[in-house]
């Protein structure tokens, strides 16, 4: 089993842990307020990632990590616990990915990422955010890029649906279509 699918099956349970038994975005914090401590520390972050560091030297740290912490979401203790126990803290970016999407799913949000030539005005990103939306059907958080390579028009990935109106995409289109000919 690769690390993405191991950590996919980790996100997964704790996710369905956490609606059962806690609140989904407290437990997204916590994973969050978590991982950012150890990438924070370089030395702490080497110490819980280095396979020759004893399973229970890992596993007091985290226990004193979550003690300092305070009010963690009992879900993410236990998860962060077992991680240290089986040492597979290598998979907890991954984790928080797969986590995040999760919960972006259930909340019946998509994420998208729009690339334009030049930046969008406030205005044509509240409508290109509106047509996301409802092309989609979801409520959608958009991050806009610039890439002047585009030429003009838009590129937007909305989850895994990618909207290619660009110039170069159409002038391609176009050479292709001559080519044919």
């Amino acid at each position: 089993m690769t690390n993405r699918s191991a950590a996919a099956r980790y996100a997964r349970a704790l996710f369905d842990v956490s609606v059962k038994d806690s609140d989904p975005q407290q437990v997204e914090a916590d994973l969050g307020r978590f991982t950012e401590l150890v990438d924070g520390h370089d030395t702490l972050s080497r110490v819980l990632l280095n396979p020759a560091v004893p399973v229970p030297s890992k596993r007091a740290i985290v226990t004193e990590l979550l003690g300092r912490l305070g009010d963690m979401a009992p879900p993410v203790a236990r998860l962060l616990t077992l991680l240290a126990d089986r040492d597979r803290f290598v998979l907890l970016p991954d984790i928080v990915r797969a986590y995040r999407a999760r919960l972006l799913d259930h909340q019946g949000v998509v994420e998208a990422r729009v690339t334009t030539a030049e930046p969008m005005t406030p205005a044509q990103r509240a409508a290109m955010e509106r047509s996301l939306a409802q092309a989609s059907g979801r409520k959608v958080t958009m991050t806009t890029h610039v890439d002047p390579a585009i030429l003009g028009g838009v590129v937007a990935q909305c989850g895994a649906t990618v909207y290619d109106a660009s110039l170069a995409r159409h002038l391609e289109r176009m050479r292709a279509s001559l080519l044919e000919r």
